[in-house]
């Protein structure tokens, strides 16, 4: 770690280059950047020294900061700011960073508040990256707008992790977002995060902070400490969630795995929009992702375009999200198309006959549910034969990415998000069908299709709702590739789901994943088991 004078008119540390300032917060300023060395382009964010940080040696504070960057980028990698360099100056710490995708959220409530709808779409993603930074025992404790990115279609970047931490030391930089427990100098956790992310939320919908700035520390933690915080006012159904996060206790603060249900409601309610009263809420929609629709006064099986509520969100965050959707969130944006991956247009070959190359079947399980038949509990045997011919009732549907599988009659996208790195997801289903097909992509994962589902089922085990794996992750062989399935039970809107997940690799990082979603009470049905046999038997992964 290099010291160096502060000035705008010279290098940081002889080779960062500042252009543009983005944001200022009390005690934290950001800049865009040049390294000149290599000519890229950077975010510089000057913080104030902690105190606990002025008392350890330089060198260890530049390793502790990068090292939990660098853990952060592997497990939610695209959606965490990696520090590069660590640059100390008298008081003040520099952190440079490759720039984000997106604006500050700063910038963004300069313009006025945001409906609660965005609102929630920030707010998830800000804590997903918080959940998979809290599961390898890292506090964030430095958490505000200003560290928060937002990309033009919804996509979330955060910065500043490593700068605070667990310690003792109570905040110093944006402290009308501190925690009353941080206020009173009593360090911070995974709860401290929570408040935080509760402040950000009521500022993007009130327009205003739940504490306001008093001009110093400690004035403003007073403020923190001892002022009620009105309700807010535009929250909407957003509203308990805030108000769950903003508690003083912070043992009383409302858990992650709730706030994310709550969130994943608001969201799914909106891509439901004929469940609900014309005018009731706000329009929100993808442009490739027509709303789903649900039936008033039947049971609320819509489509899981969110895939299962609370579970579909966890995913992006987490090492394991590689399998369960096979896909990296690298710079996600849902703006304009993903290219294709590499994949020969030649059909993969045929696995000989033989048990040990054939697509192993997924072994069998407890019956999901009281209605289901006897034979529910064992999943369907799909052939390892390719074929372009669609059974009667389905159709070859060719993807603008490459890939083509046999779909239901009247199925087609409802959802499509995409990575900077080539990475993407399309969810295929129809209007009224609560089942849906995910087709993944991804140009990040690991050599082993069992292990990253370990990583997966680790992770859905303590954000999902009612999660239950069935049996055990199962390698297999699937068009001559190397792969893994698992099948788990989740709960939607109160109605119990059954996954079907196959991930498998076509290069030493490239691979896709198929997962079925389907009621729980309808998984032995006919039809169902003919959609997945039909699926599995009919993807091509490739342009032909």
């Amino acid at each position: 770690m290099v010291k160096v004078q502060v000035s705008t008119n010279e290098l940081v540390a002889g080779r960062y280059r500042l252009l543009e300032g983005v944001h200022h917060e009390e005690g934290r300023e950001g800049w865009h950047g040049q390294d000149v060395e290599s000519e890229r382009p950077v975010t510089l964010t000057r913080s104030r020294l902690p105190a606990h940080l002025r008392e350890e040696a330089e060198l260890r504070t530049a390793v502790r900061i990068t090292r939990e960057s660098e853990a952060l980028g592997l497990v939610c990698p695209g959606r965490v700011s990696v520090v590069v360099d660590v640059v100390e100056d008298k008081d003040f710490l520099w952190t440079v960073t490759a720039r984000p995708e997106g604006v500050p959220l700063s910038a963004l409530l300069g313009h006025g508040p945001v409906d609660y709808v965005r609102a929630a779409r920030i707010g998830l993603g800000v804590l997903d990256v918080l959940g998979a930074a809290h599961q390898e025992g890292i506090t964030h404790g430095d958490l505000s707008p200003g560290q928060v990115w937002v990309e033009e279609r919804g996509g979330v970047t955060v910065a500043g992790f490593g700068l605070m931490g667990a310690s003792a030391s109570p905040r110093v930089t944006a402290p009308s977002y501190a925690s009353p427990e941080q206020a009173r100098g009593e360090g911070g956790g995974p709860a401290t995060d929570l408040w935080a992310l509760g402040a950000i939320m009521y500022e993007m919908v009130e327009g205003r902070p739940a504490i306001r700035d008093r001009g110093g520390l400690e004035a403003t933690f007073r403020a923190v400490e001892r002022l009620p915080i009105r309700a807010p006012l535009s929250a909407g159904p957003l509203s308990p969630a805030i108000q769950g996060l903003l508690r003083r206790d912070p043992v009383e603060r409302v858990p992650e795995s709730v706030v994310r249900e709550a969130l994943t409601r608001i969201l799914k309610a909106e891509l439901d929009e004929d469940s609900m009263p014309t005018g009731t809420l706000p329009v929100f929609r993808d442009l490739d992702a027509p709303p789903a629709r649900r039936v008033w006064g039947k049971v609320p099986l819509s489509r899981p375009v969110l895939l299962g509520g609370a579970l579909a969100v966890t995913v992006v965050c987490f090492a394991g999200l590689i399998a369960a959707g096979g896909l990296s969130e690298r710079g996600t944006s849902a703006s304009g198309p993903a290219s294709s991956p590499k994949v020969s247009a030649t059909p993969s070959p045929t696995p000989s006959a033989s048990p040990s190359s054939t697509v192993a079947q997924p072994a069998p399980s407890t019956s999901p549910s009281p209605t289901s038949s006897s034979s529910a509990s064992a999943s369907p045997s799909p052939s390892h034969t390719l074929t372009d011919d669609p059974p009667t009732g389905f159709f070859r549907y060719t993807a603008p990415q490459g890939f083509s599988v046999a779909l239901p009659k009247g199925w087609k996208p409802v959802r499509t998000e995409s990575s900077a790195d080539g990475s993407y997801r399309v969810t295929l289903g129809a209007s009224g069908d609560p089942r849906t097909l995910v087709v993944t992509y991804s140009t990040q994962l690991t050599s082993d299709p069992v292990a990253v589902w370990r990583e997966v089922d680790t992770s859905l085990r303590g954000d999902s709702i009612a999660y239950e794996r069935l049996g055990d992750i199962r390698a297999v062989t699937y068009q001559g590739y190397k792969g893994a399935d698992m099948e788990w039970l989740s709960t939607n809107d109160g109605v119990r789901e059954r996954t079907f997940g196959r991930g498998y690799l076509i290069g030493d990082h490239e691979g896709f994943s198929l997962r079925w979603t389907t009621p729980a009470a309808d998984w032995d049905t006919a039809a169902d088991r003919a959609a997945l046999t039909t699926f599995l038997r009919t993807f091509k992964g490739g342009s032909q």
